[in-house]
């Protein structure tokens, strides 16, 4: 299992998104710190759940992180 697929299952467990995007971001972080050959370090997110209604961005952003 490849990252994407390990971040899109533990989110899909922790929130029962209506919406999930998981896109790797690697190719444009090229030669920055923490980046490595074959990518599978930076990821873009879209999540929509009914868990994060009434949350600040900020907290949404808390519960993914823990999650992750």
């Amino acid at each position: 299992m490849n990252m994407s697929e390990t971040i899109h299952r533990k989110l899909t467990a922790e929130f029962a998104p209506l919406e999930l995007l998981v896109t790797d971001d690697s190719a444009r972080h090229e030669g920055h710190s923490g980046h490595r050959p074959g990518g599978e370090t930076h990821f873009i997110v879209r999540i929509v759940s009914p868990v994060f209604a009434g949350l600040p961005r900020v907290e949404r952003q808390r519960r993914v992180y823990a999650a992750l």
